[in-house]
C-alpha cells in the first residue's frame, strides 16, 4: 500500500497566523476600527455629552483616528506577512514573539511620528491629538499598542495551543478506533488459504499476499495520515478477492464509481470495513447470496459513496450494534468535523450505508 499523506504544511510549527490571507486581514481591521471608535468617544466624558461638539468634530475625528490606526494595523500585517517566511525557521516560539512584538512597536512609532508631522505642518487641524504634546502622543501611542500587541500574539499563541491539542486528542482517538477495526474472517480466510495450498497454490499466494496487505493496513499507525481513493478501492478489491474464494459466485459486487477523482483523500479504511459488513450480513446470512453495490457520487466539492446490500427483514436481529459503522463515523468527524457524515437507509429488501465527506487532494 503506498505511503499515507498529510495535510499538514511545513510551516505549522509557527504559532502566528498567515497575515496575508483575507480574514486575518478582514478581522485584523475591524478589530482596529472597533478600537478606534471607543478612542473617540472617549473623549465626550469630558465635553459633558455636548450633542454640538459630536456633531462637528466626532466624524471628522474618528475619520483621522480610524485612518491612523488602519495604517498601523496594515503596515504591521503587512511586514509580519514578509518575515513570517523567515521566522518558521527559528523554532523558537519565545524569539518569534519577541520580534513581532518589536516590530509592532517598531510600526507604530513610525506611523505616529509620521501622523504627527503631517498634521502640525501639512495640515495644521484640531483634532484630538493636536493639544497633545510631542513626546506624549508618541509614548501614549507606543504604551496602546504595547498593550493590545501583547494581547494579540497572546491570543495567536493560545490558539496555536488549542489548535495543537485538538489535532493531538483527534489523532489519538482515530487512532484508538482504527485499533478496533480488524477484519472478522481472519480465521475464515486462514482456512480459505489452507485448503488452497494443496490443490490451487497459485491462488493460495496470492491469498496470502492479500491478506497481508490488509492486516498491515489494519495495524497500520493512524496519526493524521491520508490514503488515497484509488487506494482505499485497491485495498476494498483485495479484501473482496479473498472472499470470492470463499463464497464464489453467490458474492457479486458492482461499482459504479468512475466519477469519484482517484486523488481524493480519505481517512484509510473508510469503505473496506463497510464492505466487509455488506459481505457478513448481507451476502454470508443468505444461501443464495446477493449483489454489493458501490456507488460514488461528486459534485465537485462533496463525494459521497452509496454501499448496498441484501436485507432480509428475519436477519436483521444479525446487524449487531454497528461498531464499525460507528466508529468510521467518528473517525470521519475526526478528521473532517461536521463536513462528514455517515448515515444508514433501511428498505424492504436493501441495507445502504451513504457516506459523505469534503473533496481534498
Amino acid at each position: 500500500m503506498a505511503t499515507k499523506k498529510t495535510l499538514t504544511g511545513a510551516d505549522d510549527n509557527l504559532f502566528l497566523p498567515h497575515f496575508c490571507e483575507v480574514p486575518t486581514v478582514f478581522f485584523g481591521v475591524l478589530v482596529t476600527e472597533l478600537l478606534a471608535f471607543v478612542f473617540v468617544l472617549v473623549p465626550l466624558s469630558q465635553t459633558g455629552y455636548d450633542w454640538n461638539y459630536v456633531k462637528q468634530n466626532l466624524i471628522a475625528d474618528l475619520a483621522m483616528v480610524s485612518l491612523f490606526m488602519q495604517w498601523i494595523t496594515l503596515v504591521s500585517l503587512a511586514l509580519l506577512c514578509l518575515v513570517r517566511r523567515w521566522l518558521r525557521w527559528l523554532n523558537n516560539n519565545i524569539v518569534v514573539g519577541l520580534i513581532s512584538y518589536l516590530l509592532i512597536l517598531m510600526v507604530t512609532g513610525g506611523v505616529s511620528e509620521l501622523a504627527w508631522q503631517f498634521n502640525e505642518y501639512l495640515l495644521s487641524t484640531e483634532l484630538t491629538w493636536s493639544t497633545t504634546p510631542h513626546q506624549l502622543f508618541l509614548w501614549r501611542n507606543l504604551g496602546i499598542s504595547a498593550i493590545i500587541s501583547a494581547i494579540a500574539l497572546r491570543y495567536f499563541y493560545i490558539q496555536y495551543q488549542w489548535k495543537k491539542e485538538t489535532e493531538a486528542l483527534a489523532s489519538a482517538r482515530a487512532q484508538a478506533l482504527q485499533a478496533r477495526i480488524r477484519p472478522h474472517f481472519l480465521f475464515n480466510s486462514m482456512n480459505t488459504i489452507a485448503s488452497l495450498i494443496r490443490f490451487q497454490p497459485e491462488k493460495a499466494e496470492q491469498a496470502v499476499v492479500d491478506f497481508a496487505q490488509l492486516f498491515r493496513a489494519s495495524l497500520a499507525d493512524a496519526k493524521t495520515g491520508y490514503v488515497t481513493f484509488q487506494e482505499e478501492v485497491a485495498l476494498c478489491r483485495q479484501y473482496l478477492s479473498l472472499e470470492v474464494l470463499r463464497f464464489g459466485e453467490r458474492l457479486q459486487v458492482v461499482w459504479e464509481i468512475d466519477n469519484i477523482p482517484e486523488n481524493a483523500l480519505l481517512p484509510p479504511l473508510c469503505l473496506q470495513p463497510l464492505l466487509e459488513n455488506a459481505v457478513y450480513h448481507g451476502i454470508q446470512p443468505l444461501p443464495e447470496g446477493g449483489i454489493i453495490t458501490v456507488i460514488g457520487l461528486f459534485d465537485g466539492k462533496y463525494i459521497q459513496l452509496d454501499i448496498k446490500n441484501p436485507f432480509v427483514e428475519a436477519q436483521s436481529k444479525h446487524q449487531g450494534n454497528r461498531i464499525a459503522q460507528q466508529n468510521i463515523h467518528l473517525r470521519l468527524q475526526a478528521f473532517y468535523g461536521t463536513e462528514a457524515k455517515l448515515s444508514i437507509q433501511t428498505h424492504a429488501d436493501t441495507y445502504q450505508v451513504v457516506i459523505r465527506f469534503p473533496y481534498k487532494s
